[in-house]
């Protein structure tokens, strides 16, 4: 961390312009500007700070601002009334350091404030370029001085680092060209396999289309572990993260081209989670591609196929806005009938319900998470005044109200019901507070896929009212449209409903003090005779290493990357037949860091901070009261936002911030979650035999002449993401009470 601080003396001539002067051997300095910045350096006789962008493409400095700054001992202080940002209209993230300032004038004593200033790279015709920003700030004085002072803050590549102008074109140069996949005996001209990988080819040849020698894509925009480009890739550098049961013949690049690293091949893995875009950059791959990229703009995912008909459907997302440097959790309803795309022999018994075995969910990778619900209630509540308006999203009628259950009354928008900031749609439509829905898809990522054991089902029913739960955040300087697919494809043969597992027993529970670690564990009790075939977890991004052990205490899943968590598959399925509940039970527990560096000492930059809670965390739960510093002494007590004095390095110093709060349980990717998720089905035949001893007849399921279930009860699957029940929102109200 480099420091500079830049001292322009002036003082007015006739009230005029600031000058150097003032009285004889006394400058002013009556306002300073000051930055902080990491890996900055300094220039042009202080007056310039140069910094390197971190993963978004931008370099984040700290502005600090003072009048009569007496540290200076021969500055002469003046009773400043008056603080202005000059230009304030191009420097919005400033607005909050002049109103900060201008709250404590007029004072003729050292007063100080600082605000995050984030300068973004500029996109050239060669790849990135560097930006700047001049700071300047102008006080006046009661007896008529004035004083001025400015910064240059510049965001420029580092020497070493080689620019790009995409993600994409990166990794063309330093991945498929450095490693010779484009030679001409390889995916040049001989195209093995049919693969071209030479730069005017390569993506053509990649995205969604059929590998030789796998059921998997190329590369599937989502998900690594469906894209054979990268399981081939893996399997040479880190053949551990490969998928249960997956094995991958002739690991790339062949011998004796040496295997791709390991920061290289997360980089790919990066490029493919978030779709795998031609243009743009995926942020958090400048660093390990050793490249200086453009800043990132929000990205936009190959829409989902829909399946083919009789094989299943396709759900759209309304589209909605998220604004740029924004954060949004919110609920919106449509109806939907699908009754005319089931074939019957994919209907349960009553008619009502379709099966399904599996589904995708592709959306654009700001997602946090998506949820669809399904609401309790009849469809005759669908003009309840609690869903307010509805009208035409999207479409030649975009705007214009619209009769919801009449599905062509938009032409090809879709009616939708007044958009509105919930968290998990607690409380949203008919009831009031509460859940009056369950989950039926969803996924907390940008791609995922469901697969279900053979012959397991889901069902849910052919119409009624969608509750769609978006949750995205946009880091970038752009505003962009969240779009999202989900097709489910019907089950070929029913005969076991799916049980799943969304434990939300302790989902608030991480409570980890500013700067210190905690682990956090709970108990599933699986019903007898379970087959367990698919486990996943949920935390947000202070959620380190997340574990699941068997009655045995064997490890049996565990996941580090919170925002692609591990989907763990068993086949066959794990056994759970015991009568002993102990014997039937999994451990979970989920390792929190909030804030602890490596070295033990307290970072700032990662522990949970008031200051950067979205609003619409700091309307709901997510809300916390700061206990500890996170600038000044760093780490220090101190009692809640705006107590900063505990924190100054020094009496009057003023470099002090109270903002590092305990973790808090919440909607937003600064609070916390601890949710354990799954998949099994009961094993009737196996159940029977362990409760009678292996002496009564066996106990099939329920099956028609066709060899289908005959159930009618609803089956749900598991819920790949985030959301809570009621329950464990009353649960979180009373832990946070104790």
């Amino acid at each position: 961390m480099s420091y500079v601080r830049v001292l322009l003396v002036a003082s007015a001539v006739a009230g005029l312009m600031p000058t150097v002067g003032g009285a004889q051997g006394t400058p002013d300095c009556l306002v300073s500007l000051a930055a902080t910045g990491s890996n900055a350096t300094v220039s042009r006789g202080g007056r310039m700070i140069s910094g390197t962008p971190d993963s978004s493409g931008n370099c984040p400095f700290t502005l600090t601002a003072c009048v009569d700054d007496t540290s200076d001992t021969t500055c002469a202080p003046g009773p400043v009334n008056s603080f202005r940002i000059q230009s304030l209209a191009h420097d919005a993230e400033v607005t909050p350091l002049q109103d900060a300032m201008q709250a404590h004038l007029p004072t003729t004593e050292r007063t100080c404030e600082h605000v995050t200033v984030s300068i973004p790279l500029r996109s050239g015709p060669n790849g990135a370029v560097r930006g700047q920003r001049r700071i300047r700030a102008q006080i006046t004085t009661a007896d008529g001085r004035r004083d001025a002072d400015s910064l240059l803050l510049m965001c420029q590549c580092s020497a070493e680092a080689t620019s790009f102008k995409s993600t994409f074109e990166g990794i063309q140069k330093s991945i498929f060209e450095a490693h010779g996949c484009t030679n001409d005996l390889c995916h040049g001209s001989s195209k093995q396999n049919g693969l071209d990988l030479r730069a005017d080819a390569a993506y053509q040849n990649l995205i969604e289309v059929a590998s030789v020698g796998s059921q998997f894509p190329r590369v599937q925009p989502g998900d690594q572990n469906r894209s054979y480009l990268w399981l081939k890739l893996a399997a040479k550098t880190a053949p551990e993260k490969l998928p249960t049961g997956v094995t991958v013949p002739n690991p790339m690049p062949q011998d004796p081209l040496p295997a791709l690293s390991a920061d290289e091949l997360e980089a790919l893995r990066l490029w493919i989670y978030a779709g795998a875009p031609q243009t743009g950059t995926v942020p958090g791959t400048e660093s390990l591609l050793n490249a200086c990229l453009p800043p990132a703009e929000p990205l936009t995912i190959k829409p989902l196929d829909p399946p083919p008909a009789g094989a299943g459907f396709q759900f759209v997302m309304p589209p909605w806005h998220l604004e740029a440097h924004s954060e949004h959790e919110l609920c919106f309803a449509t109806y939907y009938d699908i009754s005319a795309q089931v074939p019957k022999e994919f209907q349960d018994p009553s008619g009502t319900m379709f099966r399904f075995s599996s589904n995708d969910l592709r959306q654009d990778p700001q997602s946090h998470h998506l949820i669809l619900n399904r609401y309790f209630g009849s469809a005759d509540d669908i003009h309840d005044p609690s869903f307010g308006a509805w009208t035409c999203n999207g479409g030649d009628k975009a705007g214009q109200p619209c009769e919801p259950t009449d599905l062509t009354s938009c032409g090809s928008g879709t009616c939708t019901s007044e958009i509105k900031q919930s968290f998990a749609c607690i409380g949203f439509g008919p009831g009031g507070f509460g859940q009056n829905f369950y989950a039926i898809g969803g996924a907390q990522k940008a791609q995922a896929t469901t697969e279900f054991a053979d012959t397991v089902f889901a069902q849910v029913p052919m119409k009624g009212i969608l509750y769609w739960n978006s949750h995205a955040f946009n880091l970038t300087d752009q505003d962009t449209t969240m779009h999202a697919r989900l097709n489910y494809y019907f089950a070929k043969d029913p005969k076991y409903p799916v049980g799943s597992i969304f434990d939300t027993s302790k989902i608030f529970f991480a409570n980890a003090a500013p700067y210190k670690t905690q682990m956090l564990c709970q108990d599933f009790l699986l019903p007898q005779g379970a087959r367990l075939f698919s486990l996943s977890s949920h935390t947000h991004k202070h959620g380190k290493d997340f574990t699941i052990k068997d009655p045995s205490g064997k490890l049996i899943y565990e996941s580090f990357v919170y925002n692609d968590p591990l989907t763990q598959t068993y086949n066959p399925p794990l056994a759970f037949d015991s009568a002993d509940p102990k014997q039937r039970t999994l451990h979970y527990c989920s390792f929190y860091n909030n804030g602890m560096a490596a070295d033990g000492t307290p970072d700032p930059n990662t522990v949970t901070r008031r200051s950067r809670l979205p609003q619409s965390a700091q309307n709901t739960i997510g809300l916390c009261s700061p206990v500890a510093c996170a600038a000044g002494k760093i780490g220090a007590p101190c009692r809640g936002a705006g107590d900063d004095r505990p924190c100054d390095t020094a009496p009057g110093a003023n470099d002090g911030l109270c903002d590092a709060c305990p973790l808090t349980g919440g909607e937003s990717t600064e609070n916390e979650m601890f949710i354990l998720i799954g998949s099994y089905y009961v094993d009737t035949t196996a159940l029977a035999l362990a409760n009678s001893g292996g002496a009564a007849a066996l106990a099939l399921p329920a099956l028609d002449a066709n060899g289908r279930s005959t159930s009618t009860e609803l089956a749900l699957p598991p819920q790949l993401g985030c959301g809570a029940s009621h329950a464990a929102h009353a649960m979180h109200a009373a832990h946070g009470a104790q």
